[in-house]
């Protein structure tokens, strides 16, 4: 049998781009400053790079699956660019009160659901034991708890954690949590 790998699981808005609120269009997405330095790092340190991401932006009719396909894809290039390979993009483009109805629902796959890192940890062999979660919602965090991903960090506010999660470390970037966590 062979050896699973371990994985970081990056949150998309609010983590590697500035949250500008359903970014979907080229000229809205703003990396956020330094974080192909520290993705770069993590992947040294042989984490694969999985982005999971909540799309409801979709659901809620304010662009579509392709807008999504087509942002991701220019996402991508930028991180190849950087050579910086990213094992893997996962959304979730269902909300239960969506205006579109092909995509009004339930779903395991939006976080705080933890479907889309099950996916993940079977699509390239990962031990989530081993993996950890870079979240900017309360939702990131429940996620990675449910799916079994031991670690978590929570790029933000302290203030913004209910009770149960104030033990997970808060930085301002990802950057800053990669050079103080990982020696960047």
């Amino acid at each position: 049998m062979s050896e699973l790998s371990k994985a970081i699981f990056l949150d998309r808005d609010g983590v590697i781009n500035e949250d500008l609120g359903y970014v979907y269009k080229i000229e809205d997405f703003h990396f956020i400053d330094g974080v192909f330095d520290a993705c770069r790092r993590l992947h040294q340190l042989g984490y694969k790079l999985i982005i999971a991401t909540n799309q409801s932006g979709i659901a809620r009719g304010y662009f579509t699956e392709a807008d999504f396909n087509t942002l991701n894809n220019w996402m991508l290039e930028r991180f190849s660019e950087q050579n910086i390979p990213v094992t893997g993009v996962y959304f979730c483009p269902y909300h239960a009160e969506a205006e579109i109805d092909n995509y009004r629902q339930e779903s395991p796959y939006r976080k705080p659901g933890p479907q889309m890192f099950l996916d993940a940890a079977k699509d390239h062999g990962l031990d989530l034991q081993s993996s950890i979660l870079v979240g900017d919602k309360l939702s990131d965090l429940q996620a990675a708890q449910a799916a079994g991903i031991a670690r978590s960090y929570f790029i933000g506010e302290a203030d913004k954690l209910p009770e149960e999660f104030k033990d997970i470390p808060v930085y301002k970037s990802l950057y800053e949590l990669v050079g103080l966590e990982f020696g960047g």
